[in-house]
């Protein structure tokens, strides 16, 4: 049978993702209003388009395909962004889940650097190989965006190669076009290593965030 692609929420220090829901389009109608720069490559939303985005977001989790996240700031209690699971696949056996991407991501300008975004890749690859036991995490972007590339890569995912004309772009001017996208993993074996790493980024983030706050 198909493995049921849930989104249980997940709780950091610094981010909990809740399971998106239409209450927290609000906040993210005003979180993807911030400054817009580092979104060019990335499917975001403006804010009058922020329930047609939740409204295809559930169409897509209906089908079976995604399990869809708000990113929640701890300290604020506000929505800054979006994650999901996506595009599940199971074993050959058709038991369980073998592989599942990370993806449709993107966090409000304020909330990049803060370490909201290393926290929630680190619950999701957490729960994605200790609770559902994958066998990889898949993450890619578009090949052109040398930020994103260097961010999947600081979170401890290998580089796999670039796939020419395989996903849709979301460039200006580049609508119903294909893209070059770079392929990144987590494989089950790395995961301890992995892990490792994103604690101790997560650690330094937590500590720096504490130190301002005492200050202020």
């Amino acid at each position: 049978m198909p493995f049921p692609l849930d989104a249980p929420p997940l709780e950091g220090s610094l981010v909990r993702l809740e399971p998106l829901g239409r209450r927290h389009l609000a906040d993210l109608a005003a979180a993807a209003e911030e400054e817009r720069d580092s979104y060019g490559f990335t499917e975001v939303p403006r804010a009058g388009e922020i329930t047609g985005y939740f409204d295809a977001h559930a169409a897509r989790a209906e089908a079976g395909r995604l399990a869809a996240y708000a990113q929640v700031d701890r300290v604020t209690g506000r929505a800054v962004g979006v994650t999901s699971y996506w595009d599940p696949r199971p074993w050959p056996s058709g038991e369980g889940l073998a592989a599942v991407e990370i993806g449709w991501t993107w966090l409000a300008a304020s909330a990049q650097g803060t370490g909201v975004n290393t926290e929630a890749k680190y619950l999701l690859f957490r729960h994605a190989f200790e609770q559902w036991r994958v066998a990889r995490v898949d993450l890619k972007t578009d090949a052109r965006n040398a930020r994103s590339r260097a961010a999947l890569a600081a979170v401890g995912a290998t580089f796999e190669g670039v796939l020419r004309n395989w996903s849709p772009s979301w460039a200006p001017g580049e609508a119903g076009r294909l893209r070059d996208s770079a392929m990144f993993s987590i494989t089950a074996e790395e995961w301890p290593q992995a892990r490792a790493h994103l604690e101790r980024r997560i650690a330094q983030k937590d500590a720096r965030s504490s130190a301002s706050r005492s200050e202020a």
